[in-house]
């Protein structure tokens, strides 16, 4: 499970992130002010920062830079700004990206995921709601459930994975997984899926919910459920 860490001096906000996120599979720790945040994270570890501007004591920018110093903990900007040179200000500070309320739920969440699964992209790793695929390994957990793969599901949960919400022709898979010199036939793309799903299934993650069959086209992985 992800933590974000919230910080903004308004507490119903934090308290309508909170409602937002943790049925997304977040751990969320609230925080009203800025040093307290720092505090925070001098002995807890975050795997995401929303981080209000406009606070007393020390605004937004100021915690950016002084987290920077420190960690390379991912932050989102939360602003009721829009002015360019705001923006800008926030992303020279060291913010990785930024929302301006008030702002949409959907919106809100896809950049969170975004941000989370470039990062975990850099290390080698992908995560999506407790699946966690090492491609250096070439190793996939559900939780603490290892799922054995074979090199071509691997292949083609990697790939999916790692570009969500786009729809994949049977022919992109074959030429892409198995090569363009290779003759396969489209059954064997719909075995292989068919098995992956079931695999997914028995250690008892949703797959019906994001592997997604786009009939007379192909598959592709749904980042939100449907």
């Amino acid at each position: 499970m992800k933590t974000i860490l919230l910080v903004d001096d308004e507490l119903m906000m934090l308290d309508l992130l909170s409602l937002y996120l943790t049925p997304e599979g977040y751990k969320c720790i609230k925080m009203t002010s800025a040093k307290a945040a720092i505090q925070y994270l001098e002995s807890n570890p975050v795997d995401l920062i929303l981080l209000d501007i406009m606070m007393p004591e020390m605004d937004g920018w100021e915690a950016c830079k002084e987290i920077r110093k420190y960690w390379s903990i991912p932050i989102i900007m939360l602003t009721a700004m829009s002015e360019k040179s705001d923006i800008v200000k926030g992303l020279k500070s060291g913010a990785d990206d930024y929302i301006s309320k008030p702002f949409d739920e959907d919106e809100l969440t896809a950049r969170i995921e975004a941000i989370l699964r470039r990062q975990t992209s850099e290390n080698g790793k992908i995560s999506f709601k407790g699946l966690i695929l090492d491609r250096d390994s070439y190793v996939l957990q559900y939780y603490d459930t290892e799922i054995s793969l074979t090199p071509k599901e691997f292949g083609i949960l990697s790939l999916l994975l790692t570009n969500q919400e786009k729809v994949f022709s049977r022919e992109h898979l074959i030429n892409t997984i198995w090569g363009f010199e290779v003759l396969t036939e489209d059954r064997t793309i719909d075995s292989h899926v068919r098995n992956l799903r079931e695999k997914l299934r028995k250690a008892g993650f949703p797959i019906e919910n994001h592997l997604l069959t786009i009939w007379g086209v192909g598959y592709k992985w749904a980042g939100k459920e449907n």
